[in-house]
């Protein structure tokens, strides 16, 4: 069997990535989006919890955005430092804005936690509202911090 090429996202120095947006890759009007919430190979992880229960509250809130139809899929990356947000036909500056108005819709919501109940997810039962809201605000805090250029490594 012949080596499989290396994927682009192991090509990326690990060492360089900082909290922040990054365009990961662009796969014709597909852009892959690297919201990197946690500094890599620092050891501070998000745990299952944090991630499952950020995934349901910003994928609600991004699909009903002014960039809904243009989302494409949101999710935790594996390392547990951050997600991917794939969107089709969006510039980066608006990606950037849309984000953070999804962040701070988490961070103000009232009411349940989407996706909560058993019908709606196979493990409802590791959702956390409040470990949502604090790593929205943390990651929030971040973005805004500093002037997102999308570059890995600026």
């Amino acid at each position: 069997m012949k080596t499989p090429e290396k994927i682009a996202s192991f090509s990326v120095n690990h060492d360089i990535i900082e909290v922040g947006i990054y365009v990961s890759r662009t796969d014709g009007d597909i852009t892959t989006y690297d919201l990197r919430t946690r500094k890599p190979n620092m050891g501070d992880y998000m745990d299952n919890l944090t991630m499952h229960s950020v995934e349901h509250m910003f994928a609600t809130y991004i699909r009903s955005s002014e960039i809904a139809k243009n989302v494409i899929y949101f999710g935790p990356m594996g390392c547990q430092t951050g997600f991917y947000l794939l969107v089709r036909d969006v510039d980066g500056e608006t990606v950037v804005e849309v984000v953070k108005k999804t962040l701070k819709n988490i961070i103000d919501h009232s009411g349940d936690m989407f996706g909560a109940a058993r019908e709606e997810c196979g493990n409802y039962k590791n959702l956390d509202l409040g470990a949502a809201k604090r790593e929205c605000a943390r990651y929030l805090s971040a973005l805004e911090a500093k002037k997102n250029t999308l570059v890995y490594g600026e």
